[in-house]
């Protein structure tokens, strides 16, 4: 009996995904993370924290070096080297993302008290110290405004970045 739900052994859907495809797919993800964040400022009315707006500088990025790539379309070492920078990039994002949650799992005793605005930092501070105060985080990054099955807009962030993270090494490290 023939099935018709059979798969041959050597046409595997992982190994048949072009890379192209594939980081048109992660710019793909970036943007509907980018329309969600923008969804939940603009329409939601969440305020975005330092923190959040660092993360979105990483989920922006990546967006845009996928987007390159899969434009450019490279062959092996170029592939490599595109997905190595989108590896780079989630690892940040998601090194912010994972600051973000430990804050907001602070016990209310630990959590660092509220700093100034960013635009009031970038005006008055040199960079260098105001990103080290962004990347730092306090009280406002501490709070949980809005959650989605459980999870924290953080939370949901870093398992985001852990996707882009696994996609991208997969596609840096695959043979083609």
């Amino acid at each position: 009996m023939v099935s018709l739900f059979r798969i041959p052994r050597n046409s595997i859907l992982l190994h048949t995904l072009s890379s192209r495809l594939v980081f048109f797919g992660l710019a793909l993800v970036a943007l509907l993370a980018m329309l969600f964040a923008a969804y939940l400022e603009h329409i939601v009315g969440l305020n975005p924290c330092p923190l959040c707006m660092t993360q979105r500088v990483f989920v922006v990025t990546g967006g845009v070096i996928a987007l390159l790539a899969a434009l450019h379309n490279p062959r092996a070492w170029g592939r490599r080297v595109y997905g190595a920078l989108c590896v780079a990039v989630a690892a940040g994002g998601g090194a912010v993302a994972a600051r973000h949650v430990w804050l907001q799992h602070l016990p209310p005793e630990q959590v660092p008290a509220c700093g100034p605005s960013l635009e009031y930092m970038l005006e008055t501070l040199p960079f260098r110290d105001t990103l080290s105060m962004v990347l730092m985080g306090d009280g406002n990054c501490a709070e949980t405004h809005w959650t989605l099955l459980g999870f924290s807009i953080p939370e949901q962030t870093l398992l985001l970045f852990i996707a882009i993270f696994l996609a991208a090494l997969w596609q840096t490290l695959r043979r083609q």
